[in-house]
């Protein structure tokens, strides 16, 4: 029950900031109970999985997801989950642990320096209109249209993505919304919804490869994806109602934390 309690939390938050879920979900086992940290990035794939999939559907139902934009960049996030779950295998669990607190300190600090709700002032891309990416969406019954800029840029940083992904089993929400939102200047809400809309594939190309190593364990996961998806569900929800400034802080503070953990654990051998 702790389990399933503590997933509910995760896939809410991951709704909320587009991250997947696994940021809370990989300490809360490794951490709290004491599972190898391979295991608990097996079920945090799985979880992923279901988080985007509660919360994709949603955001698509309501115009909000780019879905040119998501599918676009989601070869280059499929092709770096692959790489990254094939690295997994050959490093050892106090890499992996260091590794993946790295990452969230610095997922927080990028999260903590987004000042706008929406990019204003970016000019029209070549690449973006031939693909059709640029869109509209709808906020407080206004119709707010943007342009999408530098997409090599952002599909190169999707690469980088979806190898933390398959490493680290974070679905690496936020590094497919820092290219998004500083590289290809997406709106903050497109970009979060979008970056859910692609988590669930990009940690489906990694979690075969985890299941054909033995390191997802349906026992654990089974807790994990029950609660996991009915947070990411009502988190979807409360996204349209919340001001972006306290998401922000919510996320910066709660990883941070957990980041400092992981690499203090990492460093001392004790996962």
């Amino acid at each position: 029950m702790i389990i399933f309690g503590s997933s509910f939390a995760a896939g809410l938050l991951g709704a909320l900031t587009g991250l997947g879920g696994g940021v809370v979900i990989i300490p809360l086992l490794t951490l709290g109970f004491g599972i190898n940290i391979k295991y608990a990035v097996g079920t945090s794939l799985i979880a992923v999985i279901a988080t985007s999939s509660g919360a994709a559907a949603s955001y698509v139902k309501e115009g909000i997801s780019n879905i040119r934009i998501g599918m676009f960049l989601e070869i280059a996030t499929t092709i770096g989950a692959i790489s990254g779950a094939h690295i997994a295998g050959l490093v050892s669990t106090e890499v992996v642990a260091v590794t993946f607190g790295i990452v969230l300190i610095f997922s927080a600090f990028v999260s903590g320096r987004r000042k706008e709700e929406f990019a204003t002032g970016v000019e029209a891309n070549k690449t973006a209109s031939y693909l059709r990416m640029n869109g509209k969406y709808t906020l407080e019954h206004d119709e707010v249209h943007y342009t999408v800029k530098n997409v090599p840029g952002g599909f190169g940083v999707m690469y980088i993505a979806g190898a933390l992904s398959g490493l680290l089993g974070i679905g690496s929400g936020a590094f497919k919304v820092i290219a998004m939102d500083y590289i290809m200047k997406l709106p903050f809400r497109v970009s979060t919804t979008t970056s859910n809309f692609m988590i669930g594939v990009t940690a489906a190309a990694s979690a075969g490869i985890y299941l054909q190593k033995g390191y997802i364990d349906p026992g654990l996961s089974m807790p994990v994806v029950l609660g996991i998806l009915p947070g990411a569900l009502i988190g979807s929800k409360l996204l349209v109602r919340f001001r972006t400034k306290w998401l922000r802080i919510i996320f910066a503070l709660v990883i941070t934390i957990l980041g400092i953990e992981m690499i203090s654990n990492g460093i001392s051998g004790n996962l």
